[in-house]
């Protein structure tokens, strides 16, 4: 039995007391500081983002270079699964998941997953539009989850649904509801801070979702940007320089005992000063207490 795979019955006794009815797992409080013990989330970027012409091998030697633990890789990144797994023992650098998007064959993802030694499947449940009705994307795309999460319970890899802009999942109650349902320790959220910041706040969405977030995405959005210049240009912006409140993130974390899971980088790749850039960033915006650094933005420089 994979680690993680409770008993059916257990695992349903154990939701209704850590959560109770749903809008009550909204209720996690927010602390007034930090728990003592810091975050130690440990970082990744997606492979797609390292822009360098190397072998598979040079390119994790390269994350681990500057930084990083882990890395995910794409299905439509076509990487060598034996050269991957070369290159972990080689190196100590994780593939620590593999990205599905919205692609039909959870299957094939689950023993992608499996080969590469990673532990989930990052999931895009469906797309609403005006031919698409959201009430049947959502039981399509529940009914898509449960016939897969059998084999992924058996194979020990959880299929983490991501927040994306797909019109769909549009609250952290209705994300929670939507996992919930599905009644499988193999399923969760992989929550993306970024994609929330257009009309929400990920503090919010973190509280709620509580247990049910398997890993992190970390993106940055601006407002401003997306207000003067356009939608997704907000997203143009340098992590820890837009509109996300990462000290409020970082307490949100704490308040569900994420402190040790995977964060990975989906912003604009680069070469190796780019990908050092990130790994210095993301340092700084994830950890308790915050580096200092000239990634500081012109407000908080001012102020210290």
């Amino acid at each position: 039995m994979p680690p993680y795979a409770l008993p059916r019955r257990h695992f349903l006794a154990a939701s209704a007391l850590a959560c109770g009815p749903l809008m009550s797992a909204a209720a996690v409080p927010a602390g007034p500081d930090p728990p003592a013990q810091p975050l130690k989330l440990k970082k990744a970027v997606k492979f797609h983002m390292i822009r360098e012409r190397l072998s598979v091998l040079d390119k994790f030697k390269l994350l681990k270079d500057v930084g990083f633990q882990g890395t995910e890789i794409h299905v439509r990144s076509k990487v060598d699964v034996s050269e991957a797994v070369k290159a972990v023992e080689k190196t100590g650098v994780r593939v620590h998941g593999f990205l599905n998007s919205s692609l039909p064959d959870l299957k094939y993802a689950i023993d992608q997953a499996k080969a590469l030694g990673a532990t989930s499947v990052l999931v895009v449940a469906g797309r609403v539009d005006r031919d698409h009705p959201y009430d049947v994307v959502y039981r399509q795309q529940q009914a898509r989850l449960r016939k897969a999460l059998p084999y992924a319970e058996k194979q020990g890899i959880r299929l983490l649904v991501e927040n994306v802009w797909n019109n769909f999942l549009l609250s952290p109650l209705e994300m929670a509801r939507f996992v919930d349902e599905l009644e499988s320790p193999a399923v969760g959220v992989y929550f993306d801070v970024g994609n929330v910041v257009r009309l929400g706040w990920p503090q919010h969405w973190i509280r709620i979702l509580g247990k049910r977030i398997g890993k992190l995405d970390i993106k940055e959005y601006s407002r401003t940007i997306q207000k003067n210049e356009g939608l997704f240009k907000g997203f143009g912006v340098e992590l820890g320089e837009g509109d996300c409140d990462w000290p409020e993130v970082r307490r949100a974390l704490h308040d569900i005992g994420y402190t040790s899971g995977w964060a990975t980088a989906e912003v604009q790749g680069g070469d190796r000063k780019r990908l050092a850039d990130i790994s210095r960033r993301m340092d700084r915006i994830l950890s308790d207490p915050p580096h200092t650094s000239d990634t500081a933005s012109p407000a908080e420089r001012n102020s210290q």
